[in-house]
């Protein structure tokens, strides 16, 4: 199962297109898991024509987006659970909120925006990744996104897909 993973979708000017790059893979996905700040429902409602999509609202996000999409969830994909969460909040690094938001559960991954900054890294046996941002990179020289595949609880993988 291919599954494309973004976040921080900020389109600041209307009519601004999603990368060539990302349409490729959402089309190519069968789902798609979004880590919150859409920006606004038209963000949201312009993914869901490619498909399923699982999210988080982010601390950008209206009461629009809010109201049909939770601050924090679990997916379980494939017998992978799979933790998602924006990330923001106050004190601490965004990975340590993100990582903080699901102590206690039992997840394999979990999926957190924010910062706008790629990240992939172990934490206490969890992977934490970050895919970035596909239209507003903070710090970093290329826009990204996620590529998550899955074939069952002990064959999967996540990278990230970088671009200009």
């Amino acid at each position: 199962m291919k599954i494309t993973v973004l976040s921080d979708t900020h389109m600041q000017r209307k009519g601004r297109c999603f990368p060539e790059e990302l349409i490729a893979d959402l089309k190519e996905s069968e789902l798609i898991i979004h880590g919150g700040d859409f920006q606004d429902l038209e963000v949201y409602n312009r993914l869901k024509e490619f498909g399923e999509l699982i999210g988080v609202a982010g601390n950008v996000d209206g009461h629009d987006i809010k109201r049909v999409l939770p601050d924090k969830r679990v997916t379980v994909i494939n017998d992978v659970r799979i933790g998602i969460v924006h990330g923001d909040g106050k004190g601490k690094t965004t990975e340590k909120r993100a990582e903080e938001a699901f102590k206690g559960e039992d997840v394999d991954l979990v999926i957190f925006g924010h910062s706008h900054i790629p990240y992939l890294r172990y934490h206490g046996g969890v992977l934490l990744f970050n895919p970035g941002s596909p239209t507003d990179k903070r710090r970093v020289p290329m826009f990204s996104h996620g590529v998550l595949e899955i074939e069952d609880r002990t064959r999967w993988s996540i990278s990230h897909a970088f671009y200009s």
